[in-house]
């Protein structure tokens, strides 16, 4: 279930990174409006985060770092989610999913499900041990793994199928 891929590596002096993460952080306001349409979708679906692992994977380590810092702060100031609260947590979390993705993209040099499949746990997992760091409460820090499969099934199934699907971009 490997597919070849144009995979890029934009530096921060490309007018394309700050374009491309522009496209990937209005995708991330857009996709979390939807799933907070229904009560607790934001927990459930965690869509903060598609986009992200799309940017990463496809565009590199920058445009997926502008994505994952930029999704977090731009959606906390327009429309309050996430809330002030926990938006260190899913700062980190969107940072290691941009680290981890655009790792993984890079090693692989292919659109690949189990690459996706990994970047996505090491991310939740790492997120967790971050995130169990900062609150000071496992069972907080555990809730991705509690209510949130839904959502990490979706960057899975969902991030390979849109990766293949503009693989030749």
């Amino acid at each position: 279930m490997d597919t070849t891929v144009k995979l890029y590596s934009l530096t921060y002096n490309q007018t394309k990174t700050y374009l491309f993460a522009l496209l990937f952080v209005i995708g991330n306001l857009i996709l979390p409006q939807i799933a907070h349409m229904v009560p607790g979708g934001g927990l459930t679906w965690l869509p903060i985060y598609f986009f992200t692992l799309i940017a990463a994977y496809k565009y590199g380590i920058r445009v997926g770092l502008l994505t994952a810092i930029l999704s977090p702060l731009v959606n906390h100031v327009l429309f309050g989610m996430p809330p002030a609260g926990v938006l260190p947590e899913i700062m980190v979390k969107s940072t290691l999913l941009a680290v981890a993705a655009s790792y993984a993209a890079h090693r692989c040099g292919k659109i690949s499900f189990v690459a996706i499949a990994l970047s996505v746990l090491v991310y939740q997992i790492l997120g967790t041990l971050a995130e169990w760091a900062i609150v000071k409460d496992f069972f907080v820090a555990i809730q991705d793994f509690r209510i949130g499969i839904p959502g990490m099934l979706v960057q899975v199934f969902g991030g390979y199928l849109l990766l293949r699907a503009i693989a030749k971009l």
